[in-house]
């Protein structure tokens, strides 16, 4: 059964059923009519599956001041505890207390939460490094993830299914940017000789999967970081060292959520990875680049069945970011490129139109895509906007910050020396902000270009 939480479930429906008792002037008890706190114990398969989520007031309220932004303003975003201050809230935002009090006034039955604070973060790109250090394994313990997790587990939101996406863009920075390979940089290879980011996320999921109404989703990159052979198979198994480290198991797994924060098309339905052209396969095309996938969905499906054949639970549930993956507008292709040669048959009929596929930062041409819902297709449990469309992926230029980010080259767009992406210009918009700040110019790119329409 799927992380049933058997000792958790017994604790609460017990504290339940001891809390349904009335105490009487005499001592005595007197049962009361109500069940509703001992039913809102029980887990649930997916649950997204007839589920209310939760709207974040601070992100909708931006959205709503935009020209146009009305049409989305009420569509469920992630909640980024990127901070240690995030969980008390800082300034004027809200802290994690507040945002579940809210969901709570707004009968909201799901909050979707980011857990993104790992020591080192993100060891391969700089926009988006965070307040700790790769040594600082501890304080993410004890000044990070153990506040979340009491908060968590206050009776009060035990209604609530409280969805955490775990660490993004971190365990797959172990596989394809460490050692001899030519994308290694020395910051990973620091995290993965230190095992704090295994030894994080192990902790975070034990930690979180104690709370018997959480369900954690671990982050799992996309396709166009692991979806080669050489790192298809190893990533699911620093997944599973993950999952099964500092005293977790795989039943804190709920499941995993792919292309978070990021562009890759939900479905390329002009080509497949099975096509060919003049003799050649698409795989040899260079935007495909001898990946096994060509897009989110195929992408996903199949590595939800790698993760199961690595040791996870049979029905583990997968989740798909498509807050910017529309790729809508009057440049989507109406259908297949032409067949004189496999690169054209590839470039002109696919709807990511990203430089290159490993672009990453603000970019240009992106659209808002598929609306959240649940249980889309087999093996999803729902598309998602975990990331806030018109949040920046990273400053275009150097700009001094308080919160540890660095300035990433790939969100300058007059930049075209980074060899990841075969040297390509990075097509990052100009004149953004740090990570994490409102682009004005980025909502409104995703508004225009969103596919479905709005």
């Amino acid at each position: 059964m799927k992380r049933t939480h058997t000792q958790h479930r017994r604790r609460r429906t017990l504290g339940a059923a001891l809390c349904a008792l009335a105490v009487t002037a005499g001592g005595g008890v007197i049962a009361a009519t109500g069940t509703a706190s001992a039913q809102a114990a029980e887990r649930v398969d997916n649950p997204y599956v007839g589920a209310k989520q939760y709207v974040n007031p601070e992100w909708s309220a931006k959205a709503a001041a935009e020209p146009g932004g009305g049409a989305v303003a009420g569509e469920p975003t992630g909640v980024w505890l990127d901070r240690i201050a995030a969980i008390e809230g800082a300034g004027d935002t809200m802290g994690l207390r507040d945002h579940l009090d809210t969901a709570l006034q707004q009968d909201a039955d799901v909050i979707q939460l980011v857990i993104y604070n790992l020591p080192g973060r993100d060891c391969a790109a700089l926009a988006s490094n965070g307040e700790l250090g790769p040594t600082e394994i501890g304080r993410y313990k004890t000044e990070y993830i153990d506040p979340i997790a009491r908060i968590l587990d206050d009776a009060k939101y035990e209604d609530l299914r409280i969805v955490t996406t775990v660490e993004i863009d971190s365990l797959p920075n172990l596989v394809t940017n460490t050692g001899g390979r030519a994308t290694a940089t020395p910051e990973c290879d620091t995290m993965l000789a230190n095992g704090n980011y295994v030894k994080g996320v192990g902790y975070a999921l034990n930690k979180l999967g104690d709370v018997g109404n959480v369900y954690n989703y671990v982050d799992a990159g996309h396709h166009g970081w692991i979806g080669w052979d050489d790192n298809f198979a190893t990533s699911a198994r620093v997944f599973h060292q993950a999952a099964t480290a500092e005293g977790s198991t795989v039943d804190d797994v709920h499941g995993f959520i792919t292309n978070t924060a990021n562009y890759s098309a939900l479905k390329e339905e002009n080509f497949t990875i099975n096509d060919s052209v003049g003799g050649r396969s698409v795989r040899e095309s260079q935007w495909v680049d001898w990946n096994r996938y060509t897009d989110t969905l195929s992408f996903t499906q199949a590595f939800r069945r790698q993760l199961v054949s690595t040791g996870f639970n049979s029905d583990i549930g997968m989740l798909i970011d498509t807050s910017r993956n529309g790729w809508g507008g009057s440049e989507r292709p109406s259908g297949p490129g032409p067949q004189t040669n496999v690169d054209s048959y590839v470039d002109e009929g696919r709807y990511d139109r990203r430089i290159h596929i490993g672009n990453w930062c603000n970019q240009s041409g992106a659209g808002l895509g598929e609306r959240p819902q649940a249980a889309p297709e087999s093996g999803i449990d729902a598309y998602v906007w975990m990331k806030p469309p018109g949040e920046s992926d990273g400053s275009s230029k150097e700009i001094p910050n308080p919160d540890g980010k660095g300035f990433d080259r790939m969100c300058d767009p007059t930049y075209n020396g980074n060899p990841r992406n075969g040297y390509n210009p990075s097509g990052a918009l100009p004149d953004a902000p740090i990570s994490g700040h409102w682009f004005s110019a980025q909502f409104q790119e995703l508004l225009k270009n969103a596919h479905p329409a709005l």
